[in-house]
């Protein structure tokens, strides 16, 4: 195998600054052990999320310079609308500030009291945007999912079996929509397979339930189903992606992720009805229909973005570089979900920390670890992020217990990424000395945001 190289060149830096873990070890505590709470700066290689943190191409550059800023009917809006028809073949096109805000809109149409929105793995502000609403979200991931140190080539799939039994339980009437996101990132980052969206597109047809996708990283996930499902090896990925969102009535993107753009996102859907209701909220929320909360140049980056991450090259070397600081830690035997994500490395953080219980939250104190040991910013998915308390105030674990590595799109080089894995094999061999977390202020909603935490005595 040849050495990875980055199909591109560096125009651009900017500086890293070095602390020293005894600084780190006050930053820490200052931020009550919350990745979230510590300034950027005192961060060395930040693998928080790769959400709006990629490196613009000197083409996005380019657009933003041509950004039209006019209130309504601003040419930058029609060729983000264009090229967004064009990809997915979606004709509604509904530009937002992020895909929080996307949610925000869908979910208050379809969502209320008594209603269940079903997914195969729902991310955090999708979930918190669905509980908001009242309705309840229902995470339905096939079995292969759940095992996140077993390899299995589709691991973000839905469960169809468990999918048509949840409908035959609580009625197609009070399930208006089914959401799948691809790839699956609370999953570890897992692809979706075509034969299983067109499963459950059947389904949900037979149901008279719209059927949506998740769509942050559907280029990483067309690659995946390049590289791994029978009959698409030959295929371009632009055929792929057509083919994909052929089968669904709508879609949410935060473009953040597999745009390279630093904010916005976009509803895109079929039904005209539907469109003018998310308009009117739109209008209400985040701005005129032309814009929706971005600025003109914002859609010029997204639009140019959008074509850019389905480039094959681009997305081998995206791919490869993640299984890349995969295998080392594989080598060095820390527990990590196999086979790598398409956007992240995720570290099994139960197993990483056995002697940790799960009220002390493991993957908390991993990620709190791993900041210490080598300025490397890192989010827990797992009980903290998602858990839940029963009616006597005792923790309901999340399925999985995770640390999430997001790598940046192309931001860091190989050497960035050999500093990680070094980092991370550290900490592994000194884990009997973490410690766990003890929650001592939390918010009602998405409270790993803000949450402050001490050292479990």
């Amino acid at each position: 195998m040849h050495t990875i190289i980055e199909p591109f060149r560096i125009k651009s830096v900017e500086p890293i600054y070095f602390n020293t873990k005894e600084e780190r070890k006050n930053i820490l505590e200052t931020a009550f052990y919350n990745p979230f709470l510590i300034h950027s700066t005192d961060v060395l290689i930040d693998l928080l999320t790769d959400s709006g943190t990629s490196a613009m191409s000197s083409n996005q550059w380019a657009g933003i310079m041509q950004g039209d800023e006019s209130y309504a009917g601003s040419p930058s809006f029609f060729r983000f609308e264009k090229t967004i028809q064009d990809i997915t073949g979606l004709p509604l096109v509904i530009p937002t500030h992020q895909g929080r805000a996307a949610e925000k809109i869908l979910f208050s149409i379809f969502g209320g009291r008594g209603k269940y929105i079903l997914s195969n793995t729902l991310f955090d502000t999708t979930r918190a945007n669905i509980e908001f609403s009242g309705a309840e979200g229902i995470d339905l991931v096939c079995e292969e999912g759940k095992h996140p140190g077993i390899p299995a080539p589709f691991k973000g799939n839905m469960d169809t079996g468990l999918l048509e039994a949840f409908i035959q339980e609580k009625g197609a009437e009070n399930i208006p929509l089914v959401i799948l996101t691809v790839t699956n990132n609370s999953g570890g980052g897992q692809p979706v397979s075509m034969q299983n969206i067109r499963e459950v597109k059947k389904i949900c047809v037979e149901n008279t339930i719209p059927l949506f996708i998740d769509a942050c990283r559907f280029a990483e996930n067309a690659w995946f189903i390049k590289l791994r499902e029978a009959g698409y090896a030959d295929k371009t990925i632009p055929e792929i992606v057509k083919e994909l969102f052929g089968y669904a009535d709508g879609c949410t993107m935060s473009a953040k992720k597999d745009a390279f753009a630093n904010i916005g996102g976009f509803l895109a859907m079929r039904n005209e009805s539907l469109a003018q209701q998310c308009r009117n909220l739109l209008i209400m929320t985040e701005g005129f229909p032309t814009y929706g909360g971005l600025a003109g140049r914002d859609l010029e980056a997204i639009a140019i973005g959008l074509i850019e991450v389905m480039d094959e090259s681009y997305l081998q070397y995206r791919i490869r570089s993640i299984e890349y600081l995969s295998n080392k830690l594989v080598d060095a035997g820390v527990p990590v979900m196999l086979p790598a994500g398409g956007h992240a490395v995720y570290l099994i953080a139960d197993e990483f920390l056995p002697h940790i219980p799960i009220e002390q939250y493991p993957g908390q104190a991993l990620a709190a670890a791993l900041y210490l040991e080598g300025g490397i910013r890192s989010v827990e998915i797992g009980s903290l992020m998602f858990g839940k308390y029963d009616t006597a105030g005792k923790l309901i674990p999340a399925q999985l217990e995770l640390v999430r590595l997001a790598i940046p799109r192309r931001v860091y080089t190989q050497s960035h990424i050999d500093y990680v894995a070094e980092v991370i094999i550290e900490v592994y061999k000194k884990r009997d000395q973490i410690k766990g977390l003890t929650i001592t202020e939390e918010a009602p909603a998405l409270r790993h945001f803000t949450v402050k935490l001490k050292p479990h005595n």
